[in-house]
């Protein structure tokens, strides 16, 4: 599809009607107490992957609820000091993968932890290795509905809630440098990214590329493409409760996040995206509160937006960051 959404000019000055529950930063406050009620007791096991320039840890930390979250932990081979680390989240239906599929950082000298994404990771890649113990009510096939009813049962609660006890797991690690550590991801992972950048308050930097997650009033009526669509066909059915979903989703919203997300941020969209529209981006890219933060715009991109494009834009920003 060719340009969709609204015009750049007006992209670069669109604001989000979606409003934050007066409750949002106590919501948040008293997950993540909950959370770290219990000990992290993030471990890390080497692993043998005929990779000579890197070394592998198998992680396993306590994620919501306590439950044990996967993700591996990838360090260049001579690493002996604290090392810059870029905290990675995977997109929508991915899991951690195999070590060798996730080279990129370690290769530039940080040490790269990446998370898995509970119950996901069948959708494509390497697959998945953690678990969702949690049920939820009536829900349309995927992830978006799940616990839609309630924030307190929303599965992105849930997968926020790791992603920030990520970022704690891997600054447990003695070669990893807490003071620099950075946020990465692309699409769901950049959503996730947005979270993280929102909940833990001393980051290094975030670069959410394309994400997913953003200004849920507008994307659940622009787009007719999953993820968001998913959400669509469950009000299909479940008649006169967009008010209460909307109400739900309002407490994971991308933008709200970005309201409270101050370090250095580099975000990227693509014109042509029909998964996450332009405009989404552009509501979380516009709110975010830090003044170092910048836009990388793809024009005849869909959702692969920049690819392997934006992560050298990347390699070539993190470093005056970290």
């Amino acid at each position: 599809m060719a340009l969709f959404d609204l015009p750049l000019d007006e992209l670069r000055d669109y604001g989000s009607e979606s409003v934050a529950p007066e409750d949002f930063d106590a919501f948040w406050a008293r997950t993540l107490t909950e959370a770290r009620a219990h000990d992290l007791d993030a471990r890390f096991e080497p692993v043998e992957t005929h990779l000579r320039t890197v070394r592998v840890h198998d992680v396993t930390f306590a994620g919501y609820g306590g439950h044990p979250v996967k993700g591996w932990l990838t360090l260049p081979a001579g690493a002996e000091a604290p090392l810059p680390t870029v905290v990675e989240f995977i997109g929508y239906g991915g899991g951690r993968g195999l070590p060798h599929t996730h080279l990129l950082w370690a290769s530039a000298g940080y040490a790269h932890f990446v998370m898995d994404t509970r119950g996901q990771g069948s959708g494509w890649g390497g697959g998945g290795d953690t678990p969702d113990p949690v049920g939820f009510g009536p829900a349309f096939p995927g992830f978006m509905t799940r616990g839609i009813e309630d924030p307190e049962n929303y599965y992105y609660r849930r997968l926020f809630t790791d992603a920030v006890r990520a970022v704690e797991a891997a600054r447990a690690h003695p070669l990893t440098d807490p003071a620099r550590t950075a946020a990465v991801g692309i699409s769901q992972g950049g959503g996730v990214t947005l979270a993280v950048g929102g909940l833990v308050p001393d980051l290094a930097a975030v670069a959410p590329d394309v994400p997913f997650l953003c200004d849920f009033p507008r994307a659940t009526t622009l787009t007719d493409r999953d993820p968001y669509r998913e959400i669509g066909s469950y009000l299909k059915t479940r008649r006169g409760r967009t008010e209460q979903a909307l109400r739900t989703l309002s407490y994971f919203d991308g933008v709200h996040f970005a309201a409270r997300g101050t370090a250095p941020a580099l975000f990227s969209t693509a014109l042509e995206d029909q998964t996450c529209p332009p405009s989404t981006v552009f509501a979380a890219f516009n709110a975010w509160a830090g003044e170092d933060k910048s836009m990388e715009v793809y024009d005849f991109n869909d959702h692969e937006g920049g690819g392997p494009y934006q992560q050298a834009v990347q390699l070539a920003w993190l470093p005056a960051r970290l």
